[in-house]
């Protein structure tokens, strides 16, 4: 499978089974310790949200969170669509409650379309429990990302379905590469089970964070910090700070 060509192509990838089985249940397990700890304020960084549970600000709260986006294919990946010099906008976690009708519309993320500098944003899903056509699924409609185009600019109903759109299914371990210039959505999880899923989301380097990763990360947590990590969240990058003061990158729909 050539990722690089079908991302390009489709808008999307997936890397089946990417996650291997130890980092899978590492992050299932914190992923739950981390809600039980939190209790209604899970999430509260960045948003909460009716009909699913959420974390935010995942990089200061455990080594498996930052294994994961350390991974070099999937960081190639994004490189592909977002080119040299691209950072961690936020990594997050998302749990569709079971038996929930809620569906996100069709967006793309932040808001952003792609400039005279090409694609602005790249989202990575790490599915910790399968993705089936029942339990809230993403789906993409191929292609999208070339259109240059807001789906609610576009569509008379953003959460209706479209004749465009695939459903994104997969096991547990999975991890779908997207340019989140494509227009996506979850669906409603009709299960008694819920779906939860990491979402490690990269923006272009003059593109502010959604979550500002310098002021969120503990001094404990960025003294530990790799080189090459402190450059995947900008740590020690001016332009970022700037960009961090001039304006968040926190608006537009996000997972």
């Amino acid at each position: 499978m050539d990722h690089k060509r079908e991302l390009a192509e489709t808008g999307f990838t997936v890397l089946e089974d990417y996650m291997g089985p130890a980092l899978l249940e590492n992050a299932r397990a914190r992923v739950e310790q981390l809600l039980d700890e939190e209790g209604a304020s899970a999430g509260s960084e960045f948003k909460t949200e009716d009909n699913a549970r959420r974390l935010a600000n995942l990089v200061d709260k455990g080594e498996v969170f930052r294994e994961a986006i350390s991974r070099q294919e999937m960081l190639a990946l994004v490189e592909s669509v977002l080119g040299d010099g691209f950072k961690l906008s936020s990594l997050n976690m998302r749990s569709a409650n079971p038996q929930s009708s809620s569906v996100q519309p069709f967006h793309i993320d932040m808001g952003l379309l792609p400039d005279s500098k090409g694609y602005a944003v790249c989202n990575c899903v790490w599915m910790l429990d399968d993705f089936t056509l029942e339990n809230g699924a993403l789906r993409v409609i191929p292609g999208s990302h070339k259109w240059g185009k807001k789906p609610q600019e576009e569509l008379a109903d953003t959460y209706a379905s479209h004749p465009q759109e695939l459903l994104v299914t997969g096991r547990a371990g999975t991890v779908v590469v997207m340019n989140a210039h494509a227009w996506h959505g979850g669906t409603a999880n009709r299960t008694d089970k819920e779906r939860r899923a990491l979402h490690s989301f990269f923006c272009r380097h003059d593109i502010p964070q959604q979550q500002y990763q310098k002021k969120l990360l503990r001094p404990e947590t960025q003294s530990a910090l790799t080189p090459d990590l402190r450059k995947l969240l900008a740590i020690d990058d001016p332009v970022n700070d700037e960009l961090s003061r001039v304006g968040s990158g926190q608006s537009g729909f996000m997972k």
